[in-house]
């Protein structure tokens, strides 16, 4: 029942009778691959505005092969990352994708890069899709 009213308020907030969309990502950054690399991090924070949890499952983009949500932590004093199956934005509240803690890796990059489209999924649907130019190292 909870996706059905989640999917309610998609649908309503795109026809615009909604003041705030349910889903808003700000802060937004992709990282441009090390030379030699295959991967960049992304980073991204999250406002859910509804009376529910809202959980993404999976995240696409054209422009990588694949995009998995992570967790760096350390543990016995060695620093480890871990793949997240689920990221769960509480009802009414936000969370961050940041530096040394959860963030997105972006793997295998399709072609150049100037900006990266990201697709924010909850099972089969599209819960969000934003659009991000890449952050580019400095010499």
């Amino acid at each position: 029942m909870r996706s059905v009213a989640l999917i309610v308020c998609l649908f309503v907030a795109a026809c615009g009778g909604a003041e705030q969309a349910p889903l808003i990502a700000s802060d937004i950054v992709v990282t441009e691959p090390l030379p030699g690399r295959h991967m960049s991090a992304g980073y991204v924070s999250f406002t859910n505005n509804t009376s529910d949890a809202i959980n993404i499952t999976h995240v696409v983009s054209p422009e990588f092969e694949a995009v998995e949500m992570h967790e760096s932590l350390v543990e016995d004093g060695v620093a480890k990352m871990r793949r997240i199956e689920e990221l769960v934005i509480p009802a009414n509240s936000s969370v961050s994708l940041q530096r040394g803690g959860k963030h997105l890796m972006l793997m295998r990059p399709t072609g150049a890069l100037d900006t990266v489209s990201l697709g924010f999924y909850s099972g089969d649907t599209l819960l969000l899709n934003v659009n991000a130019p890449i952050s580019r190292r400095s010499n």
